[in-house]
């Protein structure tokens, strides 16, 4: 199954219709590090991470894992690790994980640029909780809570995501 993505900030699943946010930078087919935007193309779903502090029973066939305090993720093209979960301390560019905010209570890795990752195409594009009034991302997809765990409950390992760059 499909979930498809557009850049009205409408996200369709089945014969469901959500509201989501996108990237600050809108949608694009020339993806760069920093440039705020969502890609465009279809990408599997590699795993959901889980504040399981917060929300410990979550249904979903997804592969999954509780996020750790000192779990992060590499954004920065010149290490080795770009486009990767990490622990922290770690001293090149990267964005944590464990968030007070609870953007990121739930967070499913969208498989954009990473098999593997090319230094300065985009890094951390993800499926996660949307910011209230549905503020723009850097360049993730972002649903209300409930939207997000209604959606976890149907997908599949081998559900993907589709963003489109009209319509």
């Amino acid at each position: 199954m499909i979930i498809e993505v557009f850049p009205s900030g409408q996200l369709r699943w089945r014969t469901n219709t959500f509201r989501c946010a996108l990237g600050r930078g809108g949608v694009t087919k020339t993806k760069v590090e920093g440039d705020g935007a969502t890609p465009v193309g279809r990408f599997p779903l590699r795993r959901l991470h889980v504040r399981a502090d917060r929300l410990p029973e979550i249904a979903t066939s997804l592969p999954h894992r509780a996020i750790r305090r000192t779990d992060g993720w590499c954004d920065d093209p010149a290490e080795l690790s770009y486009n990767q979960l990490i622990q922290l301390p770690f001293f090149g560019s990267h964005e944590a994980m464990w968030r007070a905010d609870g953007l990121y209570d739930l967070v499913v890795e969208i498989g954009y640029n990473d098999d593997p990752p090319k230094p300065g195409l985009g890094s951390a594009i993800f499926m996660h909780v949307a910011k209230p009034g549905y503020q723009p991302t850097d360049g993730c997809v972002a649903l209300a809570l409930q939207d997000l765990k209604s959606l976890l409950a149907e997908m599949t390992p081998s559900t993907e995501i589709e963003i489109h760059a009209s319509g």
